[in-house]
């Protein structure tokens, strides 16, 4: 998030965040604090958008090989959500290559 906040967003007509979380960090009360203070940090530095996935990696490979068995798999893309099994797969493979953060 330092990162982003470096840059000169002034200048951008977008700045979009697209962080891809691990499920199981948000699995317990704890996990979700560390989320709560993450979003404060983000706040602190004065971003101004980011968007969340919160899905593993086997959830969304298993959704591109069956994807009748995912039509409500709704995921974050850059700046809008979609199902993701109406998602082209370049799309797809994009966000299944997103680096997963744990809390």
């Amino acid at each position: 998030m330092r990162s982003v906040g470096k840059l000169p967003s002034i200048h951008m007509l977008a700045q979009l965040l697209n962080l891809r979380l691990s499920p199981d960090s948000l699995a317990s009360d704890a996990g979700l604090q560390r989320l709560v203070t993450l979003l404060r940090g983000f706040r602190s530095l004065k971003l101004w958008h980011v968007q969340f996935n919160t899905v593993d990696t086997a959830t969304l490979l298993a959704a591109q090989e069956h994807p009748e068995q995912y039509r409500d798999l709704v995921v974050r893309v850059a700046g809008y959500s979609a199902l993701f099994v109406t998602l082209d797969r370049a799309t797809q493979d994009d966000i299944i290559r997103r680096t997963v953060h744990d809390l």
